[in-house]
């Protein structure tokens, strides 16, 4: 997915998700799209406007996180002149700069409970009132929200409104993660390595070398599609030989050897340990007759379990256990354990 609001991929799961929002596109009803951070969520929310009958309407986006809780409501609804400290002249929010459109909401789990209360009215009665009014004004709204929280489990614990999760749950998509987007990742990667190579001016796209293919594939990639994009952008700028494949791959753009150090808990806390940190205790050791079998066992097991750990990624269980990963590859292949 890109930013020019593309859908890239090939996915059973990613086009489930996609089909779902083109369906619901053409309802006149609020709907609610949840997923990790990078999965794409306000492509989805363009699409639902684009595809619906409100499409020649205004787009209006209102990222919740970014506005302190004091502002939300004004901003969200409005206000009068004088209705608040610097509150100097009368300004529309977006509920009404949104009217005969959409409204995306994005980051709605991070939304006062006043803000909540207030939007519940908004959607369920059409109307709005700015702050420093008593005048209610007509909007014609539907609201798109997105959120990488499960709302449900916010509503159980007292931090989101029921009434509200109703009233906007009329239809959820939600967006599969990118580890979890079966054969995405090099269509993805070959679409962003190749729009790089045309910006830098390269002849030709050369791809990718297996070993880099391979490093790309076996990534867990917590930031999704957004960190894929930056991962691959960066490769193909620093390789310096357009004629060959890439094959060099950054995961960590803040990798150096001269990079500060995390400071240990200790010093996090003023010089005192953490009550709950952990106590080191000195390991029992079982009877040995055989000490090479035994360094074996031992070994086995700790490879078993930092690969579970690290849900059987290669390159994470390296790096937990700080390996290189020809390292782990060389071990796995010495205990006879790669073929699981």
């Amino acid at each position: 997915m890109a930013s020019d609001t593309q859908f890239i991929g090939e996915s059973t799961a990613f086009f489930d998700s996609v089909e779902r929002a083109s369906r619901a596109a053409a309802l006149n009803r609020p709907v609610l799209v949840i997923g990790e951070r990078g999965t794409g969520k306000e492509l989805i929310a363009e699409r639902l406007h684009r595809l619906s009958p409100r499409w020649s309407g205004p787009l209006v986006t209102l990222n919740c996180a970014a506005m302190p809780e004091t502002l939300i409501e004004a901003e969200l609804f409005g206000h009068e002149a004088g209705a608040f400290t610097g509150a100097t002249k009368a300004r529309a929010g977006r509920f009404e700069e949104a009217d005969g459109g959409t409204l995306f909401l994005d980051e709605l789990a991070t939304m006062s409970s006043g803000a909540q209360e207030r939007l519940l009215r908004a959607v369920e009665y059409g109307e709005v009132t700015r702050i420093g009014s008593s005048r209610a004004i007509r909007v014609d709204v539907r609201i798109v929200a997105a959120t990488n929280e499960h709302l449900p489990g916010l509503v159980e614990r007292g931090r989101f409104r029921a009434d509200l999760l109703d009233r906007l749950s009329f239809e959820v998509v939600t967006l599969p993660p990118l580890r979890a987007r079966e054969g995405d990742v090099p269509v993805l990667a070959a679409y962003f390595g190749r729009r790089m190579a045309s910006e830098l001016g390269w002849t030709q796209w050369p791809g990718f070398s297996d070993a880099a293919a391979e490093q790309l594939a076996a990534h867990d990639w917590p930031g999704n599609v957004r960190e894929l994009r930056n991962v691959v952008e960066r490769a193909v700028y620093r390789w310096d030989d357009p004629e060959r494949p890439v094959g060099e791959i950054e995961f960590d753009p803040f990798a150096s050897p001269w990079r500060p150090r995390d400071p240990a808990p200790a010093e996090r806390t003023g010089g005192v340990a953490p009550a709950n940190a952990a106590v080191p205790v000195a390991p029992e050791v079982e009877a040995v007759t055989d000490y090479k079998a035994a360094v074996e066992r031992f070994e086995r097991r700790t490879l078993e379990a930092a690969m579970q750990a690290n849900r059987f990624n290669q390159r994470s269980t390296a790096k937990a256990l700080g390996l290189t990963y020809d390292q782990l590859r060389h071990s796995l292949r010495r205990l006879g354990m790669l073929s699981g």
